[in-house]
């Protein structure tokens, strides 16, 4: 047979097998209970040129004060920072500074703006709305959880503590109009990473100062990224515009792009396969049921990424304020059983937390799955075979999706696993998206289901979240050696030395103190049809600019 034929043939076998595969999908999705569509999707009329279905409805689209993934996926398309994501291999490229020099120590950066950077609303975008934008973020009255991501530029950690009161102490200066002088604590190998993420990005002093909390909302929308913000209607959509005043306006592919907030995978497959939107961006947005089916389609396209699901230990109440209760929780989940039995995926277990694969950094190992060694951590806290265990509970985040969701199923298999190797009954208890992530904030919860995937590529992003005054800790836990070891790490030049105080850190992370159980790394998953929509490469921190994408009549030439 010739390559042509060959070709042919192997193009109607694959055809064939995907009209069988897509038949049957229909077939269990009119099997399973759906939500009710939002009438801002159905229309023809209001559909957009691009329509990606997100998630969870964003809490906040504010730089500062934003946290979920479904928030800052849109945040990237309003606002920028000097630096931007490549959309190919996530690493960071020119953004609004077009260029940048530092000094021979690493310590001192001078970044140079584009002449053409301008505000959606046409005023020059200058060096003196970096110096507000970050101290507005390290200010404590902003509470910006992610301000740590701050603390390497000199100063930034003691002012916004308290312990420097002037905030032009912090390293962060304007030369003049179109240069702004960055100082740092030490040497950051990863700070031009941090400069593309959206806490470093610039947002507007004035609309903020005059409108407050509501600066998001008012009309023209006034942003530094390549789409404006043209509504957000709850529950709805999020509809971004291109902004025609962008630096490089070619750039944004797309006229109008419109974000679902969708939770119910049922839902989200159903608007899929009906055309009503282009792109599914998370494997928790598809029905379980359907995993091993969808996985063996051409518009399935799987990736490893670097992401973490666990849970976390509220360890500033008993019963897990003991180490020896918090070791036994973990050491009792099999986790071979949650990524066979339910996630389907590929995911990889996990013992430690930062995922293999993160540049210049090898894992240490953390606790193995080991019932009985956790049946006598249990007895020797004072619980022999769960008797006299206090009630607690299981937070995790619901969805519309009910019990078919695959973190209703995870929070249920462990209760079970829970309830079987150590006699202990968990109670689960559920809650909508924003109310549960406040819950955790406060530490309102025993044991909580939590995710995180990295900001760029390297070690920190994973551990620095658990030094003891960062936002993002959210167990209780505090250990001044573990700070000490992110610290001296963060100050090498010698990358052979930082990964070694690294692992050293993540060793009392995971295998000492265990303020958190890793339980799998993730696996991407994204649905698209490469026919029809371009401009998505899979890169392991999981960033898809929106700007890069387009949705074609046809598809792109070989």
């Amino acid at each position: 047979m010739s390559c042509a034929a060959h070709a042919c043939g192997a193009f109607v076998s694959a055809r064939r097998a995907l009209l069988s595969a897509r038949g049957l999908v229909q077939s269990l999705l009119a099997a399973l209970t759906l939500a009710v569509v939002p009438t801002g999707c159905t229309s023809s009329a209001l559909r957009a040129d691009l329509v990606i279905i997100n998630g969870a409805e964003p809490e906040s689209l504010d730089p500062a004060i934003a946290t979920g993934q479904a928030d800052l996926r849109i945040i990237t398309a309003l606002f920028e920072g000097l630096t931007r994501y490549d959309p190919r291999t996530g690493d960071p490229i020119p953004g609004l500074a077009e260029r940048w020099d530092y000094s021979p120590d690493g310590r001192t950066y001078l970044f140079h703006l584009r002449t053409n950077a301008l505000w959606s609303t046409g005023e020059p975008i200058s060096a003196e709305d970096f110096v507000y934008s970050w101290r507005r973020v390290l200010d404590p009255a902003t509470a910006a959880e992610y301000a740590g991501l701050l603390f390497y530029v000199k100063n930034a950690e003691d002012f916004n503590t308290g312990k420097i009161k002037d905030p032009t102490q912090v390293g962060v200066h304007a030369v003049d109009a179109r240069t702004l002088k960055v100082e740092l604590a030490g040497p950051t190998a990863f700070f031009l990473n941090l400069c593309a993420i959206h806490t470093y990005a610039v947002v507007p002093r004035d609309y903020i100062e005059r409108y407050g909390d509501r600066w998001l909302m008012e009309r023209p929308s006034k942003v530094s990224g390549p789409y404006r913000l043209e509504a957000w209607r709850l529950n709805d959509k999020v509809r971004l515009r291109r902004n025609p005043r962008y630096w490089d306006p070619a750039r944004p592919k797309t006229e109008r792009v419109d974000l679902l907030p969708i939770t119910s995978p049922a839902t989200a497959l159903n608007l899929y396969e009906t055309g009503a939107a282009d792109i599914i961006w998370d494997k928790n947005l598809i029905p379980s049921e359907l995993i091993d089916i969808l996985r063996q389609r051409p518009d399935c396209h799987t990736f490893d990424y670097l992401g973490t699901y666990f849970f976390r230990f509220n360890v500033t109440r008993p019963p897990f304020d003991d180490v020896r209760v918090r070791k036994a929780f973990a050491m009792a989940v099999d986790k071979e059983r949650l990524v066979t039995r339910i996630t389907k995926g590929g995911e990889k277990v996990a013992s430690y937390y930062t995922p293999i694969g993160t540049a210049n950094y090898q894992p240490p190992q953390g606790l193995d799955h080991d019932p009985p060694a956790a049946r006598r951590l249990l007895a020797e806290a004072g619980y022999p075979e769960g008797k006299g265990f206090p009630p607690v509970q299981y937070l995790f985040n619901a969805g519309t999706g009910g019990g078919a969701r695959p973190d209703n199923k995870i929070a249920v298999e462990l209760q079970r696993m829970w309830q079987e190797q150590l006699g202990v009954n968990v109670a689960l208890r559920q809650l909508e998206w924003k109310t549960y992530l406040a819950a955790q904030g406060r530490l309102d919860y025993d044991l909580c289901r939590s995710s995180w995937v990295a900001d760029y590529n390297d070690a920190n992003t994973f551990l620095d979240m658990f030094m003891g005054n960062n936002g993002n800790n959210r167990t209780g836990w505090k250990n001044a050696r573990y700070d000490q070891l992110l610290r001296q790490a963060n100050q090498q030049v010698d990358m052979a030395r930082r990964a070694r105080l690294l692992q050293s850190a993540e060793a009392i992370l995971v295998l000492e103190e265990v303020p958190i159980a890793p339980l799998y790394f993730y696996t991407g998953f994204t649905f698209y049809d490469p026919a029809k929509v371009a401009g998505i490469y899979s890169n392991v921190i999981d960033q898809h600019p929106v700007d890069a994408i387009l949705r074609m009549e046809r598809p792109p030439p070989k």
